[in-house]
């Protein structure tokens, strides 16, 4: 056996026995609770470059917090950033998705596109399919194989396109969605460990998802079409498995047809409504009393309020449209049904909630990332270097924990308020996590959708197995991996904007001493 297969079995055999992300979180809270023990028996403390206030650890058994925690438990859940945000969003997104609406957009892009610039296409769109959330694995990855078959190409290598795509490249988007509400809203919090004061956009990585878009695509051109599908072979039919004819199911029927256009008339009205209300005396969504660069700020935290309502509104334009709604009935019922999807999630954030609110309270996030920021001072890394790190460690993690946002509810707290003090950006370190976050989910069996690609990919090539997908999915892991440490280097370096108003670099109130106390 060789090395490589033997650290593929070991990485399966160490995943395999993580338990469920609900218990590491419980395990954490546990953890926590023993070390805010410590860390207020033995005076651990710290001075907040930003306030000058005195940090001190807390024991988390303490009167204060026990009731904190016991009495204040619906708070803390309730007052948990990216649940609120989340399920805001999802009250739209899931009327867009049940109409199906999402499904057909997407079946629209696919079919219509010429063979000459068929796996850009697929990549693009599985990029902007990410605002479908889960569906674009079940909608747009099948489909790609489909497409690549009806034009005479391997299944297999649109498969893998798709798969690159939809999961290595989900940090990228050429819109903020729900990704970017849920990160961004784990953001905010950490942010204010260390400045109360700071506020966080869903716009503010926009730029930076955009960018992503335009580095992935062409990798994922080039890899597909001169390396993935020249090593696949051409394609010949197995026993029993013929290319599957682009049918009518598959070709946009003139309901759906006519439920597209339904739906870009009433995204137009919705561009046009915010639009209007920007540019009103007295605006609710501009601030004249802020800095030029922050008079927008009421913009951007709308845009949660508007993909909600665009997404509500779309699909339900669509749905009339198409026929697939017939009562205001049909609406809520398919608003609970989303609901009902996020149950785990609301599961996992009553967990993560209590741990980020516990960390909050025991002082021991501010004090670690003060002596932390001071001990990477006297390193003197340039930037790059330190957000290359935050890239890196992302990518271990996601080797096996799949989900985005456990794995950032737990780093946040320490690596927000460290580099803050390190003159960077709250946003800037979110583009790092989440680019490490996505280039490695195509490249562990550990990714929840791992097996049903699998299952897709057999359809086509009953001996396709476990080791086959892996195979044909390391050199975009590879090459994302390369190209993301690359872009996040080049970011810091070129010092360009994330968002709207949204930088790299973050800097401490003038009249703050800038230098943390360890």
């Amino acid at each position: 056996m060789s090395v490589a297969s033997r650290a593929l079995n070991a990485v399966e055999r160490i995943g395999n026995k993580l338990p469920d992300p609900v218990f590491l979180f419980l395990w954490l809270i546990l953890g926590l609770i023993v070390l805010s023990m410590v860390g207020a028996g033995l005076g651990w403390s710290a001075i907040n470059p930003v306030t000058g206030e005195q940090l001190t650890a807390e024991s988390l058994i303490s009167p204060a917090n026990l009731e904190r925690l016991i009495i204040g438990m619906p708070r803390t859940l309730a007052d948990f950033p990216p649940l609120g945000i989340v399920i805001t969003i999802i009250y739209g997104a899931s009327v867009a998705e049940r109409t199906g609406m999402f499904a057909t957009a997407i079946r629209g892009a696919l079919l219509n596109a010429p063979r000459s610039i068929l796996t850009p296409v697929i990549v693009i769109t599985g990029m902007v399919s990410h605002h479908a959330s889960d569906a674009s694995y079940v909608v747009v990855i099948p489909l790609a194989a489909v497409i690549f078959a009806a034009a005479g190409r391997h299944p297999l290598a649109g498969l893998a396109a798709g798969f690159a795509a939809v999961s290595g490249g989900y940090a990228g988007n050429l819109f903020p969605g729900a990704s970017d509400a849920l990160i961004l809203g784990i953001t905010e919090p950490a942010a204010q460990l260390i400045d109360p004061s700071y506020s966080v956009n869903i716009a503010g990585n926009w730029f930076f998802i955009v960018g992503v878009v335009f580095v992935f695509t062409p990798i994922v051109w080039f890899l597909t079409d001169r390396v993935i599908e020249p090593r696949l072979g051409k394609w010949t039919p197995s026993a029993g498995v013929a290319a599957p004819a682009t049918s009518e199911k598959q070709l946009l029927t003139v309901d759906e047809k006519r439920g597209l256009k339904f739906a870009g008339l009433a995204l137009l009205g919705m561009i046009a409504l915010w639009t209007l209300i920007t540019l009103l005396p007295n605006s609710p969504f501009v601030d004249p009393a802020a800095e030029p660069e922050q008079r927008f700020n009421p913009l951007y935290r709308s845009l949660v309020a508007f993909f909600a309502a665009t997404f509500f509104i779309t699909g339900g334009a669509y749905g009339v449209g198409s026929r697939s709604i017939q009562s205001h009935h049909d609406l809520v019922r398919m608003m609970r049904e989303g609901i009902e999807q996020l149950a785990p999630y609301i599961v996992l954030a009553f967990f993560a909630a209590h741990f980020v609110a516990m960390f909050n309270w025991s002082g021991l996030g501010p004090i670690l990332a003060v002596n932390a920021a001071a001990g990477f001072q006297t390193l003197s890394l340039p930037a790059p270097l330190l957000l290359i790190c935050v890239v890196l460690i992302s990518c271990f993690f996601d080797l096996f924990i799949g989900s985005a946002s456990a794995k950032w509810s737990a780093l946040a707290p320490v690596v927000v308020p460290m580099f803050m003090l390190l003159g960077i950006s709250p946003e800037m370190t979110t583009a790092a996590y989440r680019m490490g976050d996505s280039v490695t989910n195509i490249a562990t069996p550990l990714m929840s959708y791992f097996p049903l690609i699998l299952t897709f990919a057999q359809r086509w090539d009953p001996k396709f197995g476990l080791g086959s997908l892996m195979a044909t999915m390391l050199p975009y892991a590879g090459a994302f991996l390369i190209a993301g440490l690359i872009m996040v280097a080049g970011w810091v370096a070129f010092d360009l904007p994330l968002g709207p108003g949204v930088g790299v670099h973050y800097e401490l109130p003038a009249h703050i001493v800038a230098s943390p106390a360890p």
